[in-house]
């Protein structure tokens, strides 16, 4: 008792995480599943053949490949946009600046259908084409936010005077940017677009409304083989997702303790 006393944080931590993974070792587990019949919700026999031919069902890797491309091109532009933005909100003094912030935060607390609504209204009150571009547009403008949120707490930390070090050293305002202040920022730069790119590639809602008949996503794609019998190659590329995912988050550990130690 006095040993789980003691550990009561540690395993209440570790039964939230067990409880958050389960699902994804579920997926894991039947993406080696040989099913019968179309739904692949019972276990029948271990099979690897849909690990060796992961695009064989039509379109599956085409909508993969689009939802990849719609979360680079997102995440590229949200971080840009959002970096400029939170370094505005966070550095400057301007009119209607607590208006700014509180609109800021309209997209995380409203919820994922009215947005992906109004902008599907605006697209089609402006004549706008669905498709590619309009996804976009709305998967840059969802994740703007968070890309902001991230930014702007990291640079309300950043100690100013070691800019003005900078600057007594005569570095000039762009070199002063690149040497000091940019690397001083790229974690939270980082952490906002690495959120922006998981929102994007998973994002159902508001691709839905802002989809065109041929722009189909691998969430989208997800939904529609739900109705007739989700294949293996669904959980194969889900599994797929989530050893890339955790490979990079161990590997960004293992070069961040090596670091250290060095230091």
């Amino acid at each position: 008792m006095r040993w789980i006393r003691r550990n009561l944080v540690v395993l209440a931590g570790l039964l939230a995480l067990g409880y958050l993974l389960l699902p994804n070792l579920v997926v894991l587990l039947f993406s080696f599943n040989n099913p019968v019949g179309k739904y692949n919700y019972e276990w029948n026999e271990f099979s690897t053949e849909a690990w060796q031919k992961p695009c064989g069902v039509s379109d599956i890797c085409t909508s993969v490949n689009l939802s990849l491309q719609i979360a680079v091109y997102a995440t590229i532009g949200a971080t840009v946009l959002g970096t400029a933005a939170a370094f505005a909100l966070g550095r400057y003094r301007f009119r209607l600046k607590g208006a700014a912030n509180g609109m800021i935060f309209l997209p995380m607390a409203m919820p994922e259908v009215v947005m992906a609504a109004s902008l599907g209204t605006l697209f089609l009150n402006m004549r706008f084409e669905f498709g590619f571009a309009t996804i976009l547009i709305a998967h840059i403008m969802f994740c703007l936010s968070f890309v902001v949120v991230a930014v702007k707490a990291r640079v309300m930390s950043m100690d100013p005077r070691l800019e003005e070090a900078a600057r007594d050293l005569y570095a000039g305002p762009l070199q002063t940017f690149l040497r000091v202040t940019l690397p001083l920022a790229a974690p939270g730069i980082a952490a906002g677009a690495m959120l922006s790119f998981a929102i994007s590639l998973d994002d159902f809602i508001i691709t839905q409304f802002n989809s065109g008949p041929s722009t189909v996503t691998f969430p989208m794609f997800v939904w529609g083989a739900s109705q007739r019998g989700i294949p293996v190659q669904v959980n194969v590329i889900g599994s797929a997702m989530l050893l890339i995912a955790v490979a990079l988050v161990l590997g960004a550990q293992l070069i961040g303790g090596r670091k250290k130690a060095r230091a």
